[in-house]
């Protein structure tokens, strides 16, 4: 048997002005076939799968480029279609194939392309035919269309979030793809839409409870080889935006559709309720500082990279100042000029420096501070899970106000304390840790932390359906309208 295995993944905030395009690929991960490390990316995690499966079946694999973007805007359609079509030259090239196996996304738009997943697996399909296993994992965080269902034979998403089990769901991915080219098994896709957009941690019930039911369908039936839960992106603008419910039958469509449909209602049930509290930035530093634990952690979920923003408000570390906080430290502040202002200068330079606020009016203005540069790290780094994920060029300033920062020149959300450790802070030894991170921090910042405050600044990410002026948005959905379903 022989596989060809590639990855072209992204996901597009839509109302982001931080646009896409090859530099930004390049610059945390563009893979060329046969230089993909032996560590596993969030989106490329199918390649080590497959490596270890197929070496242990002694079967062929093929691999093409793995290609990652940090979330942002649209990407560049010349961009996109010189990255799809290196791939389809490439599964081309290793035809006959027994399957084809990707790493993609689930929320990548380009400019022209609504649906790059959808357009990819569907250009796959024509180059394999009708025969040919083709089987993708996807973010949660995506949007289920048509065309994907309709040219695909088994899509598997990450089950957590945070995406701890990415390299898991890979490994499920390569098996259930086995045993379809072997013959074993006939998927049948089932989805259901809950018609809702929400945030929907695993961290916490009523998800953390919901997941348990979950994988106990998925031991206790024999016909149900997968179910994924689709929450839903609800920073792009496209016609299938959307909470949905994934089922995976042995050639049993008529029990997937209905375990689809119980687990979506139930899952439309969480809606308003599902998310942590969120705090003001005001009340949200008081309770930070009042609080006797040590390190304290805020986390800005709305000036979150991971979800496409640029993450260089300023707006908490305004209010940290303002209520006069001195043992802090931020992680991290995208600011590439003024990193290489700070580099220029070099360590142990007190400098006057302007930082942050320059890609969103909503974001908070630029801050003006004497700062002492600390620290200067090139090819900075963070880790989430086994994966190593770049901040590019980064330094500690240390302000004259008493709070230190570490500006990156690659966009990341925080998602370890070690972006703090590899720049010689320690988490351990500041009251309060200033993140910026929807739900990803979480797994890793709870094993340091007993006290994590969730910060709602409200900007500059499109955070209230109600509010945000979809264009493409083609039918009724929770929370623009209260009653999607009718009943």
């Amino acid at each position: 048997m022989k596989a060809f295995v590639a990855s072209i993944a992204t996901e597009t905030n839509t109302f982001s002005p931080v646009y896409t395009d090859m530099s930004s690929f390049r610059a945390s991960l563009y893979a060329p076939p046969g230089q993909h490390p032996e560590t596993p990316t969030l989106c490329s995690a199918p390649f080590i799968a497959a490596r270890r499966r197929f070496a242990e079946l002694g079967w062929e694999l093929v691999e093409g480029t793995a290609a990652w973007a940090e979330p942002g805007g649209l990407v560049n359609r010349r961009t996109y279609e010189h990255l799809r079509d290196e791939v389809l030259e490439q599964l081309r090239a290793a035809m006959p194939v027994d399957g084809v196996l990707l790493g993609l996304h689930g929320a990548m738009v380009a400019n022209g392309y609504d649906d790059c997943e959808g357009d990819i697996l569907e250009r796959v399909r024509e180059i394999v035919g009708p025969d040919v296993t083709v089987a993708a994992e996807l973010d949660p965080h995506s949007h289920l269309t048509q065309k994907r269902l309709d040219n695909a034979d088994l899509l598997i998403a990450f089950k957590e979030f945070p995406h701890t089990d990415f390299l898991d769901r890979a490994e499920e991915l390569v098996e259930l793809a086995v045993r379809h080219m072997r013959g074993e098994i006939k998927p049948a896709m089932s989805a259901f839409d809950c018609r809702m957009i929400e945030v929907l941690p695993t961290s916490i019930d009523p998800m953390r409870s919901f997941l348990e039911r979950v994988r106990r369908i998925e031991a206790d039936n024999l016909n149900v080889l997968s179910i994924s839960v689709i929450h839903g992106f609800m920073a792009g603008d496209v016609p299938d935006m959307g909470t949905r419910v994934l089922v995976i039958t042995d050639d049993a469509g008529t029990l997937g559709d209905a375990i689809a449909r119980k687990l979506g209602m139930e899952l439309f049930s969480f809606r308003g309720r599902a998310r942590p509290p969120y705090r003001g930035p005001a009340d949200a530093v008081a309770r930070a500082k009042a609080s006797p634990e040590r390190p304290v952690v805020l986390a800005d979920v709305w000036d979150n990279p991971g979800g496409g923003v640029a993450g260089d408000a300023t707006l908490i570390l305004r209010e940290l100042v303002a209520q006069g906080v001195t043992d802090a430290a931020v992680g991290t502040i995208w600011d590439p000029v003024a990193v290489q202002l700070c580099v220029a200068a070099g360590e142990g330079a007190h400098i006057r420096l302007r930082f942050g606020g320059k890609t969103d009016e909503k974001a908070g203005y630029p801050y003006d501070a004497w700062v002492t540069v600390k620290r200067v790290v090139r090819d900075a780094h963070q880790s989430f899970g086994e994966s190593r994920v770049p901040l590019g060029d980064a330094v500690w300033i240390a302000m004259d106000q008493g709070i230190d920062v570490i500006l990156n020149s690659v966009r990341s959300q925080s998602f370890s304390p070690d972006l703090f450790s590899n720049l010689g802070i320690d988490p351990m030894d500041r009251h309060i840790l200033l993140i910026k991170s929807t739900n990803h921090f979480h797994e890793a910042f709870a094993r340091i932390s007993n006290e994590i405050i969730y910060v709602d600044a409200g900007a500059p990410y499109p955070s209230d359906p109600r509010t945000t002026k979809y264009r493409k948005l083609r039918r009724d959905i929770w929370p623009i309208v209260e009653n999607p379903h009718g009943n």
